[in-house]
């Protein structure tokens, strides 16, 4: 007996993560595709490549496109020059500790008249957690005030962004992505600045 014959499991998993590369509108970030658990959750979330799929699962859109031109400082780190794109939200999962298979946010990259996804994001509200939250041996940055406009400051959070589908040069955890930007508009935001909260 073969050993791919042994295995049909795991030979079903790398066709579909084969597929998924060549899907369209499913692009994999290259740089986290060696990490098995990020490989499981990319696979697990695929099916929202369809932003119409996440809204009938929950997921709505805040609207603001968020981009950061000139970058950003959060206590010790250093967000890179770039966009984070359009938020989509489940309100429903807001309070749960990180779990991969249920982000509460989902970040599609406009891209002509299309919305691309690109990452996700789990976020936890500070009065939920103890300690700072971990998922796929990253702690969550935090805690920090709630963005404008998308969000009251008081708004108090630790959030990760994972950059499932589009490579990103800055790190697969990094805040933004300086390869993503967003359109002119009234709904394009380049000016909050996120901001850690301190301790009195």
């Amino acid at each position: 007996m073969t050993s791919h014959s042994r295995h049909p499991l795991q030979s079903a998993r790398r066709m579909l993560a084969a597929l998924l590369v060549c899907w369209p509108g499913v692009a994999v970030a290259q740089s986290a595709a060696s990490n098995p658990a990020l490989d499981s959750t990319r696979v697990a979330l695929a099916k929202y490549a369809d932003p119409f799929a996440a809204i009938r699962d929950g997921y709505f859109s805040t609207l603001a496109c968020i981009e950061y031109p000139e970058g950003a400082t959060l206590g010790d780190e250093r967000i890179a020059p770039g966009g984070m794109g359009v938020h989509f939200l489940n309100v429903s999962l807001v309070g749960q500790m990180p779990d991969p298979a249920r982000p509460q946010v989902l970040i599609y990259e406009p891209v002509r008249d299309t919305l691309r996804l690109v990452a996700a994001e789990w976020f936890v509200p500070a009065q939920a957690a103890q300690t700072p939250p971990m998922i796929f041996g990253q702690t969550l940055a935090g805690p920090m005030h709630g963005h404008a406009p998308i969000m009251p400051p008081e708004f108090h959070h630790y959030d990760l962004h994972v950059w499932l589908w589009k490579d990103n040069p800055a790190g697969v955890f990094s805040s933004t992505n300086p390869t993503v930007h967003c359109p002119d508009g009234r709904y394009t935001m380049r000016n909050d600045r996120p901001s850690l909260v301190h301790a009195h």
